[in-house]
């Protein structure tokens, strides 16, 4: 029992030398790392599940205005509220300086709603990609280090054991044991990582075709003045034209 209880993490860390420690210190830097970053995007995913009925109270407003203020009330600081104002933004450049006789007057006025959305996209994209190349690093990295503190550890304390010239089973047993609990602990490192990434990466995928869905419908509403109405599995099957929904406000001109 008394051998036993000489055995274990306090007796590892006090029998270890020097790069034992960095290497589990450097672990537990990881594993605080994943963590704070799978709390911080975990939290943030909850955050953007109460946006999903957003997008819908935004088309239903009565103008641009009530839309956009629809969105900054139900789904603040979201990619959805930056990318409806973007349009907006656009669509009022658009309308000022199109009389002008400027370069800028007479760029095409699609291509500038275009590259607004897309400027928007790519902005949004770069936040919710935050963090998640550190995430796939330490789940990826973590097990090697964790495996290359084992294998140091088994050196070292077989380079003990035979220094000391008693090379029993129970000898070699406790110091070897206690060198794969680097292994362990790198793979506790890595596998909340591994599955974190997965599913935020996935979440992030969902969000983002939300998003190309909603800028397209911006496209369509502030190029033509309505917003192109989704087509029903009814409709598919007849193969008829999809329907134009009325627009916020009755034209894009005089909403946006």
């Amino acid at each position: 029992m008394e051998t036993t209880q000489a055995f274990g993490l306090a007796h590892l860390w006090a029998q270890s030398d020097a790069v034992i420690r960095a290497v589990a210190l450097m672990l537990l830097v990881m594993s605080i790392t994943s963590w704070y970053l799978i709390i911080a995007r975990g939290l943030r995913q909850l955050r953007a599940r109460r946006h999903e009925g957003a997008v819908e109270a935004f088309w239903t407003a009565p103008d641009l205005d009530g839309g956009l203020k629809r969105l900054s009330t139900q789904a603040p600081d979201s990619p959805f509220e930056a990318l409806a104002q973007q349009g907006a933004a656009a669509a009022q450049h658009i309308r000022r300086h199109t009389a002008s006789e400027t370069l800028g007057g007479k760029l095409d006025a699609d291509e500038v709603i275009t590259r607004a959305l897309r400027k928007s996209i790519a902005l949004s994209t770069a936040g919710l990609e935050s963090g998640m190349t550190v995430l796939a690093s330490i789940g990826s990295t973590a097990p090697f280090v964790g495996l290359f503190g084992t294998v140091w550890g088994i050196y070292h304390a077989l380079v003990n054991i035979s220094a000391s010239g008693m090379a029993t089973l129970d000898k070699v047993a406790g110091p070897v044991g206690e060198a794969l609990i680097m292994t362990a602990f790198g793979l506790f490192v890595a596998i909340p990582a591994v599955l974190a990434y997965n599913a935020i990466t996935r979440a992030n995928r969902v969000e983002l075709s939300e998003l190309d869905a909603f800028a397209h419908d911006l496209h369509a509403w502030f190029s033509t003045g309505a917003r192109i109405a989704p087509v029903t599995a009814q409709a598919a099957n007849d193969r008829s034209p999809a329907k134009v929904v009325a627009p916020i406000g009755g034209t894009a001109n005089g909403a946006a």
